[in-house]
């Protein structure tokens, strides 16, 4: 028997950054990607996120990789907001995503950042959000 346990912070955003994602809709969203992990045996921890992104906390079975959890994730709940018309136009995701792993003497702390991102985000822009993540885990953004 394997025993894996990958946790990994998961974000990513809807095209364009399109504020797709209002409070009208968002928990319906989050709700439906739960249910669907669940079906999907994904393992998620937690969710949350604000107009244009969303935050998941992911532990890795020793099958799966981010990539297709990634995939997975947007590409059913883009289907089933399409689906149920809950945005006036096509609803797409970004095709990419930021990934980063977690301790697991981390993982509570990730849990609350992500639970709170309604107050955080009443301070900060999502820009400000990805410019501390640069910084903070030294990703290198390429210019296109």
């Amino acid at each position: 028997m394997s025993f894996v346990k990958i946790w990994v912070h998961l974000v990513f955003t809807t095209k364009n950054r399109e504020p797709w994602l209002k409070k009208e809709i968002r928990y319906d969203v989050h709700k439906h990607i739960i249910e669907n992990c669940k079906k999907k045996e994904i393992f998620l921890q937690a969710i949350n996120g604000w107009t244009e992104h969303l935050h998941c906390l992911i532990s890795l079975g020793k099958d799966q990789s981010i990539a297709g959890i990634s995939q997975l994730i947007k590409g059913e709940s883009s289907y089933w907001i399409n689906k149920n018309n809950l945005v006036p136009e096509k609803f797409i995701w970004q095709d990419d995503y930021w990934a980063v792993s977690v301790s697991q003497s981390h993982v509570e702390r990730v849990v609350n950042y992500i639970k709170n991102q309604e107050a955080h985000h009443s301070k900060r822009s999502f820009s400000e959000e990805v410019e501390e993540f640069v910084s903070k885990y030294g990703f290198e953004v390429i210019s296109q």
